[in-house]
């Protein structure tokens, strides 16, 4: 993980990292949450005591998409997402300036993840699932969420990448 000294707001940084810390909770609550339905579906196959339940196969999946967005969010906070190693050796700031164009790209999917993702939500608004007749909403949720919060985490680290570049850190 690249850190850079001080180039973003204190709010900005402790903003973000007790939203890191949050997301890092809500990924290991979703995790575990999957191993419930994942192995009901299993013993339920093998064994006649335990009833098939269908609406374990919707609740898994559900856990999985918030489980992929929220390991999205934290690799961008940590700088793993998105991230080719071509030029592994470089100078801070040759980091800063690789920092800055990798992030405008992040950046711009990030918007895209919020402006379609909106629209992806407002499509499920009045839906709900066919099986645990959950609102669809609250899964689709997670796209314009992810996009918001890649928005907040990405922001700092080219805030920092700039401060190397003005040569203030």
């Amino acid at each position: 993980m690249t850190t850079y000294s001080p180039g973003a707001p204190a709010v900005l940084r402790r903003v973000n990292f007790v939203l890191g810390r949050v997301i890092a909770f809500l990924l290991i609550v979703s995790v575990a949450v999957i191993i419930i339905p994942v192995t009901l579906q299993i013993f339920s196959r093998y064994t006649s005591f335990i009833p098939a339940y269908i609406w374990t196969e919707e609740l898994a999946r559900f856990c999985l998409v918030y489980a992929v967005m929220l390991g999205a969010m934290l690799a961008v906070r940590e700088g793993t997402h998105f991230v080719v190693d071509v030029f592994p050796r470089l100078s801070p700031r040759a980091s800063a300036t690789m920092e800055l164009v990798s992030g405008s790209f992040v950046l711009i999917f990030a918007c895209v993840f919020v402006w379609w993702g909106w629209e992806f939500t407002e499509f499920a608004i009045y839906r709900i699932s066919e099986l645990a007749e959950l609102p669809l909403w609250t899964i689709h949720m997670a796209w314009p969420i992810a996009g918001v919060v890649w928005l907040l985490f990405q922001s700092e680290r080219m805030l920092d990448a700039i401060a190397v570049l003005r040569g203030d850190a």
